[in-house]
């Protein structure tokens, strides 16, 4: 027990000892460099040291509605100089004791213009000597103010989201563009269904031109009306797309131009049908005025015999008595000559009469239907209107040969039908 409590206690002293003895086995090093004496020293706070500003940063950026507080420092006591800016923006101060420069860039600055995004500010600073007023440092930094706000472009066309038109009609509008922070420069035009246009949609400010043909809206289309969906999409350099939408409702209008062509025809088709008539009318009129004179000279022979029978009758001479005896009887004789020479025309009397009122209802019908203004809104009534009645005098009058009138001209037969004594034969008596 002994020999081992001798052997740990040996133990202990040499942990003891090594370290000890490898410090004192270590070299001793000596640094041999001598350290550069400033044989000038510069005295702290004195009048030969220059006054200048320690930390002043000569460009400032800031973003809206941020605060600067940022404290300037200079190589003297700062509690005998005083600090002082000029042409300074909105809401920049300092401190003039201890130069604590502070700032908030509030938006309403912005939104009223007192303060101007991405606008370079010259702040003109100055720090003096209260004692010395020679010892000053005038100096200056720029600030700027930029909107970390991402404001989008926007695709405006000039026309509200919704038209309604009609075909015919002509579309025009420009698409504008409402530029933010990075402007559109490529548009893209689709549409639901393919479109004539007139123009190419590729940039801002260009002109949509549309004439919207009048086979655009089809029978088979619920409420005669077709909707049609103009997208245009605005893109800028990062490919931000932005889209305006706008519906048009086209409606089903009457082809006016077309609808005129069938009125021109019309009408021309009635006026030439009057015409018709009108040497029609001349050929029967000539017909039942023939017959009249002829009736008129065998009356007037008759009568005109048995005058000069009933003067001979009277005479003396016995031959001349004897013939006045027989020329009555040759003037009754007449009368059935007359009947079959010449027989009463009644029947082209009153087929002439009839041709005469056809041909002023159809003059009437078509003065009663002139159009009316530049787009006249009753056009296809009036054309079916007169289509109408030239069908119906057509179907009366089927069973009177309708003569065309080659010999004669449009002026000489309305002189001929339009003429006192014709008038005066065919006009209503009492």
């Amino acid at each position: 027990m002994v020999k081992n409590r001798i052997v740990q206690i040996i133990l202990l002293v040499c942990f003891l000892i090594s370290p000890f003895a490898q410090l004192v086995a270590q070299e001793v090093r000596v640094d041999t460099l001598r350290k550069p004496i400033d044989s000038l020293p510069v005295p702290h706070d004195s009048s030969e040291v220059v006054l200048r500003i320690k930390n002043l940063n000569p460009y400032v950026t800031l973003p809206v509605d941020s605060t600067l507080n940022y404290k300037l420092e200079i190589n003297k006591d700062p509690s005998k100089y005083y600090w002082f800016l000029r042409n300074s923006p909105v809401g920049l101060r300092i401190n003039k004791d201890n130069g604590q420069l502070t700032f908030k860039a509030e938006k309403s600055f912005f939104l009223s213009g007192r303060l101007k995004y991405d606008n370079e500010y010259k702040v003109y600073l100055g720090v003096q000597n209260m004692d010395n007023p020679s010892e000053r440092v005038d100096t200056f930094f720029s600030i700027l103010f930029y909107n970390t706000e991402i404001i989008p472009s926007r695709v405006k066309p000039s026309v509200s989201s919704t038209l309604t038109v009609e075909e015919g009609d002509t579309v025009a509008f420009k698409v504008q563009c409402e530029n933010g922070n990075f402007p559109i420069e490529n548009i893209t035009f689709f549409a639901n269904m393919p479109l004539k246009t007139l123009s190419q949609i590729k940039k801002c400010d260009d002109d949509f031109l549309w004439s919207i043909p009048f086979d655009f809206v089809k029978d088979t289309d619920s409420g005669k009306v077709k909707i049609l969906i103009l997208s245009f999409v605005g893109a800028n350099k990062f490919m931000t797309k932005d889209t305006a939408i706008v519906k048009i409702v086209v409606r089903d209008a009457l082809n006016y131009p077309l609808a005129v062509q069938e009125y021109n025809v019309a009408v021309r088709n009635v006026n030439t049908y009057i015409l018709q008539l009108k040497y029609s009318f001349l050929q029967l009129d000539k017909r039942v005025k023939g017959a009249k004179n002829t009736r008129t000279t065998f009356d007037i022979t008759s009568s005109t015999t048995a005058l000069t029978g009933s003067i001979l009758a009277s005479s003396k001479d016995e031959n001349s008595q004897q013939v006045g005896k027989v020329l009555p009887s040759v003037g009754v004789s007449l009368v059935p000559i007359k009947e079959a020479v010449s027989p009463q025309k009644v029947f082209d009397q009153n087929q002439a009469s009839l041709v005469r009122s056809s041909i002023k209802r159809l003059e009437y019908m078509v003065r009663d239907n002139t159009l009316v203004g530049e787009k006249d809104a009753e056009i296809t009534r009036k054309t079916a209107k007169l289509k109408e009645e030239l069908k119906q005098i057509q179907i009366q009058l089927i069973d009177i040969p309708i003569v065309d009138s080659n010999d004669m001209t449009e002026e000489e037969l309305n002189q001929y039908f339009n003429s006192p004594k014709v008038n005066k034969k065919y006009r209503l008596k009492r």
